[in-house]
């Protein structure tokens, strides 16, 4: 099943935890670094530490945006702009990421995105 919170299996890998630490490119620019993965099965997602001068916090993208992982340079790169991750729904404390409430509902806009024309 194709859904947002699935790694794209043209990206033919899984993300683990041997990404933590690899920076997130978006088409606009850097995002940040991935500072851990997922908690929750079948909501595979990247935490992001965006810093104080970007976003002011930490960002949550769902693992379907990602485009390309590349291990030589340690970059994820994901479909969606800068502005875009920073309009998602709000992460504000570590257990969002396990709270089904706030994952369907960032999911929800990230499918958005996902089906506007471009």
């Amino acid at each position: 099943m194709n859904t947002v919170w699935a790694c794209p299996a043209e990206l033919n890998r899984s993300l683990g935890d041997d990404l933590v630490e690899y920076g997130v490119e978006a088409p606009d620019g850097s995002v940040g670094t991935v500072v851990r993965l997922s908690p929750v099965p079948g909501f595979d997602h990247l935490v992001i530490d965006a810093g104080v001068w970007k976003f002011g916090r930490s960002v949550v993208v769902p693992a379907g945006m990602v485009t390309a992982v590349d291990d030589t340079e340690r970059v994820i790169k994901v479909r969606c702009t800068k502005d875009q991750i920073k309009e998602a729904p709000r992460f504000e404390r570590d257990q969002d990421t396990g709270d089904l409430f706030y994952l369907r509902k960032l999911g929800a806009y990230y499918e958005s995105l996902a089906v506007a024309p471009a």
